[in-house]
């Protein structure tokens, strides 16, 4: 009889220790995994997680003796992990060099390392997927960002007849769809239908004279951002005349860097908004 009682009261302990909120709160967040990047460390669960099909993330990377951000867009993951309860935490350093070691155990690269920060990249075939550990609380707590590289997949592409339009309400007609490399002024091939919109309407209003202006975010030097707007405005007149046959004394290149924002730079969501081409009538 003693020996069934202590089972009894064993299985209610353990019911209790189960149910208990502390011990749910420990599992991992419903609809949450680990990103095939990395495993997990022993004894952590995921407190919280977000993913966007596509968005941008500045990863900060040490580079000729000082720290620079790099922004690099494409499909992005952020993951929460917390130390359960009662678990002996590895520290700080043993977090940031498991993730690093794994990093470089597949021919990646670590390209900038702090205290509780590592920023680290993958280069395969044809991919680029970069990577942010960091980890506080002297590591009981892990955040990793994870950005695989891609170039947006545009849905909404402004057509000679809106862009005619705006410039009509505003003197102006804002683009998105035109893409540049990062830190680079070459237009790239998914820019063409915007391009071939823009040729569609200057042969429609042969009158029509156009600034073409190039604006950035204040990511960097606004001396260099200056510079690089203007050859990108630039390389949008020469790509409009050599590829579609437009009239180029009847557009002219600016550069304005972040002199224009139309959102704060201060979020991400913004300084991609100040990502932008303008067409202002002259």
């Amino acid at each position: 009889m003693a020996r069934i009682f202590k089972i009894v009261v064993f299985l209610f302990a353990a019911s209790v220790w189960t149910t208990h909120p502390g011990f749910a709160a420990e599992q991992d967040r419903q609809g949450c995994k680990d990103h095939p990047l990395f495993t997990r460390m022993p004894d952590y669960y995921i407190r919280d997680c977000k993913e966007w099909q596509f968005d941008s993330s500045v990863f900060e990377v040490f580079r000729n003796g000082k720290w620079e951000k790099v922004l690099v867009e494409g499909h992005k993951y952020e993951l929460h992990y917390w130390l359960k309860q009662g678990a002996n935490s590895p520290g700080q350093l043993m977090v940031v060099r498991n993730h690093t070691n794994a990093i470089q155990s597949i021919d990646g690269t670590v390209l900038g390392e702090k205290r509780g920060v590592a920023i680290m990249k993958v280069a395969k075939d044809g991919k680029e997927t970069w990577a942010k550990v960091a980890t506080g609380s002297a590591g009981k707590m892990i955040d990793i960002t994870i950005v695989e590289k891609q170039a947006m997949q545009q849905e909404v592409t402004a057509d000679a007849k809106s862009m005619a339009q705006d410039i009509g309400a505003t003197g102006k007609a804002i683009l998105y769809g035109i893409y540049f490399d990062f830190n680079k002024s070459e237009v790239k091939p998914e820019s063409d239908p915007t391009l071939k919109e823009i040729a569609r309407l200057l042969s429609a209003n042969p009158k029509l004279k156009l600034y073409v202006v190039g604006h950035t975010d204040n990511i960097g030097e606004f001396s260099y951002n200056m510079k690089l707007s203007q050859t990108r405005a630039e390389a949008v007149v020469k790509s409009l005349t050599s590829k579609y046959g437009s009239d180029g004394a009847r557009l002219k290149p600016y550069g304005v860097s972040s002199l224009a924002p139309v959102a704060s730079n201060r979020t991400e969501e913004g300084q991609a908004k100040n990502r932008r081409v303008e067409l202002v009538e002259q």
